[in-house]
């Protein structure tokens, strides 16, 4: 059996999980967990500049490769307003804007949403390679205070 792509990480309420069906992890041949780990994927202590305090980032030596999650950050620090909307938005791009440096993507757009309480939606749309593709994260926006 021949699997190609990345292991496809899924949001849950208790963070990112895996599928594994039939003793098969189920993999993507997008970007998603990329996009997936740049967003929610480093130490959730790290303050943008520690980078190597999460254990993904310690052999990495090129500092655009290494995952901050801004994101996960903002989530957590910041109550849910409509101005914090416009820094998850932020957050988001500032955490993507790897792709663009790399170009591996020409362009990604961001829009942050409250579909219900305490949470957020983060829809992703990117430009790679010609093709347009859209991504959605729903994650519980954590800080209450």
């Amino acid at each position: 059996m021949s699997q190609q792509g990345d292991v496809l990480l899924c949001q849950t309420n208790n963070n990112g999980d895996i599928s594994v069906v039939g003793g098969v992890m189920t993999m993507t041949p997008s970007f998603e967990t990329a996009l997936y780990l740049s967003l929610y994927g480093a130490n959730e202590d790290d303050d943008g500049t520690q980078a190597t305090d999460w254990w993904g980032n310690i052999d990495e030596n090129l500092i655009e490769r290494q995952y901050h999650s801004n994101t996960q950050r903002i989530l957590e620090a910041l109550t849910i307003t409509s101005g914090n909307l416009l820094k998850v938005e932020d957050a988001v791009k500032l955490d993507l804007q790897w792709f663009l440096d790399t170009n591996i993507a020409s362009s990604i757009d961001v829009s942050a949403s409250v579909p219900a309480l305490n949470k957020v939606k983060i829809e992703v749309v990117m430009l790679a390679e010609g093709v347009e593709t859209s991504f959605e994260f729903t994650e519980n926006w954590k800080a209450s205070k």
